[in-house]
């Protein structure tokens, strides 16, 4: 698991910091079209190339080496989500720097806490950013050597304008095994993790990897390639580096999943190859039954981060007049890199309102890649049978480096190597991962997430279920409709051969407390609507 998928680079200087200077000399320019300006350079518009985007990259370092920041040092950024999370994260790895990428969607309370574990030299952030976490009694200037704003004047911090002017610093390289970014984790269950990637693990491993011209998977010189998820996870530095290397024609960048800010984007620039949020799919539904429909072009669908329903994926296979388009989900954490993942096929989702729909199958560790097993959860080191339910540990050489200041956390979540990932699934016979639950929201004798399925599979006008765990009661249900309702007849029918569940609670979408991918924070959303009831899982593993 060491050696080969860095071949793909060659001899190639492929690093992060001056990752587009080597694209623009080495690779076919690509056209990158934003949904709207960059927050990083607003005043540049929404259209790229490579050349022009390693421009801004060495701009971009000039200022924040002036703001201080340099090798050995940490650059916390915290902003609206776009793709400028990873142009920012590639100069201050141009100077040396650490960079650390921070969701805006985390509370003011667990981003402070993340920043008082980072210890940041410089902080680069917005006004509504600071302002809002000030409002909520957090003073995130005072967790930082020095802040500074990217749109203009704020109190305690510096302006980009200030800093503008200086030479621009020369490239410093790392060793390969040194830190070379920070994530946060999704935050479902309470304060983020801050995972510590390198460049062997983060590049040579994860970017290399998807970088390799794979049938079907890889893009193609006159691809356009869409992505529309949350620009601070580590996904969208892997994601960056490997698609900027297969050259596509065009790429196509959206920060936002609201359907009309979306739709104008995705229709003048229809993709052929789209990445997408779970939850972006779902809202994005609607458009793929309009006249105008953006996805008829699309041969490969990719969807990580969350699990995906059912119904989405059918919506999506049948908006496309490609003959055999191609759904791809993905399993893996910040921690590790992708895991395993399943093609899906139109006829794979044929049949419709199943107790058992097709998208908790998420097929087989990537061969020579990685090793998944089940084990016992009171016994770590004791596998479970084929078809047997535990906890799923993986072994991979994209493995982080560890959790940044919580040593002991790490050390819990590893067993002479693999890695426990806290979710509960099996393994098929022919060696198939089924993932069941997060340990944390089990159900004894049942999987939340199937159920949900379901549930998404008979009330399409669902837009989102949730199955919370009461250790004292049945399961509750919290559903998301257009309108905040549901006939109650009809939740009747949906539920006629499911273990028995309370009431549902029907509630509009911004009633759901999310993450930066779009996940629910069940933690949260407990305390809403179920204060003071415990779950059942022990969530020693999150």
């Amino acid at each position: 698991m060491s050696g080969g998928p860095g071949a793909v680079f060659g001899r190639l200087p492929l690093d992060l910091g001056p990752l587009f200077d080597t694209l623009a000399e080495r690779r076919p320019s690509v056209e990158v079209q934003l949904g709207r300006p960059l927050d990083l350079a607003p005043e540049r518009g929404t259209a790229y190339d490579t050349a022009q985007l390693a421009e801004l990259v060495r701009e971009t370092a000039a200022w924040l080496a002036a703001a201080g920041a340099g090798p050995g040092s940490s650059v916390a950024v915290v902003k609206r989500n776009h793709w400028d999370y990873v142009l920012l994260a590639c100069a201050a790895a141009r100077i040396g720097a650490v960079p650390a990428l921070l969701s805006e969607r985390v509370p003011p309370d667990a981003l402070g806490t993340l920043l008082r574990r980072l210890r940041p030299d410089v902080l680069v952030a917005q006004r509504d950013v600071l302002g809002g976490a000030r409002a909520a009694g957090v003073e995130l200037t005072a967790l930082a050597g020095r802040t500074v704003c990217l749109d203009g004047a704020s109190e305690g911090a510096l302006t980009v304008d200030g800093l503008r002017g200086g030479p621009v610093p020369g490239v410093r390289t790392r060793g390969e095994d040194e830190p070379l970014a920070v994530i946060h984790t999704s935050g479902t269950t309470g304060v983020p993790k801050l995972v510590v990637h390198s460049t062997r693990t983060l590049i040579r491993r994860l970017s290399a990897f998807e970088a390799r011209p794979w049938p079907v998977l890889s893009a193609r010189r006159g691809d356009t390639v869409a992505s529309a998820i949350s620009f601070a996870h580590g996904r969208a530095l892997t994601w960056t580096v490997s698609a900027f290397w297969r050259a596509p024609r065009t790429v196509v960048l959206l920060p936002d999943p609201d359907p009309s800010t979306a739709a104008a984007l995705l229709r003048s620039h229809p993709p052929t190859v789209l990445e997408a949020l779970p939850s972006s799919y779902v809202r994005w539904q609607p458009l793929a039954a309009g006249a105008e429909n953006p996805f008829r072009d699309v041969r490969l669908f990719i969807s990580t981060f969350d699990a995906v329903h059912p119904p989405t994926v059918r919506t999506f296979l049948e908006a496309t007049r490609r003959r055999r388009p191609l759904w791809m989900q993905g399993w893996g954490q910040s921690e590790t890199g992708p895991l395993s993942f399943r093609f899906l096929t139109r006829g794979a989702l044929a049949a419709a309102g199943e107790r058992h729909p097709t998208t908790r199958d998420l097929g087989r560790p990537v061969p020579g890649w990685v090793r998944v097993r089940v084990c016992d959860p009171q016994r770590p080191g004791r596998t479970v049978r084929p078809g047997g339910t535990g906890l799923l540990y993986a072994r991979t050489g994209a493995l982080c480096l560890g959790y940044l200041d919580e040593p002991e956390r790490w050390r819990r979540k590893l067993h002479r190597g693999w890695f426990n990932t806290g979710d509960l699934g099996t393994r098929t016979r022919d060696g198939r991962v089924l993932v069941l639950d997060r340990e944390v929201d089990m159900v004894p004798g049942m999987s939340c997430v199937e159920v949900e399925d379901v549930l998404h599979e008979r009330l399409p006008d669902v837009e989102e279920a949730v199955l919370l765990s009461v250790a004292d009661g049945r399961p509750q249900p919290v559903l998301v409709t257009a309108d905040g309702t549901l006939d109650p007849a009809r939740w009747q029918e949906a539920v006629r051969d499911l273990p028995p569940l309370a009431e549902p609670l029907v509630v509009g979408w911004d009633a759901v407390p999310r993450t930066a991918t779009g996940k629910v924070r069940r933690h949260e959303l407990r305390e809403r609507v179920l204060a003071g009831s415990a779950g059942i899982g022990t969530g020693l593993w999150t």
